[in-house]
């Protein structure tokens, strides 16, 4: 019983602090969105950022949804990452290894726009591929 006590005040110990430290940065992260007019971004974006994934679907709501020639996607709206077979899994693939590099970052701003998930294995080739892009891309220093 005094095992689990010294446990569990250790645990308030080192969570508390945490817990108002992690409170501290939202509340300050909040009040950096709203002093900014206009966020900005980048042209490109990898999808591998939560600011730049928010901002581009923010911005993004506007236009209308761009295909890649990948309707048939659609009909996986609303689904979980872990809920696709291989097939359906390969069927994601094929279509991103069937982009031209300069496409990737769009397709991922395309499939988020229409509600689709990837499957976890396709979503870190993406973010790969994506990567890949930005790097090639970026002035070389």
């Amino acid at each position: 019983m005094l095992v689990s006590l010294i446990i569990l005040a250790a645990l308030v110990a080192v969570g508390l602090p945490l817990y108002l430290m992690y409170r501290r940065d939202l509340r300050r992260e909040g009040a950096d969105i709203t002093q900014v007019s206009q966020p900005a971004t980048p042209i490109e974006c990898c999808g591998q950022h939560e600011v730049c994934e928010r901002d581009l679907l923010i911005a993004d709501a506007s236009r209308p949804i761009e295909y890649f020639d990948d309707e048939e996607l659609d009909r996986f709206s609303g689904r979980g990452a872990e809920a696709y077979d291989d097939d359906e899994v390969n069927e994601f693939r094929e279509v991103l290894l069937t982009l031209r590099p300069d496409e990737v970052a769009p397709w991922g701003r395309s499939i988020q726009l229409r509600g689709i998930t990837l499957p976890q294995a396709v979503r870190d080739e993406f973010l790969l591929l994506a990567a890949e892009q930005r790097q090639s891309t970026q002035p070389q220093q």
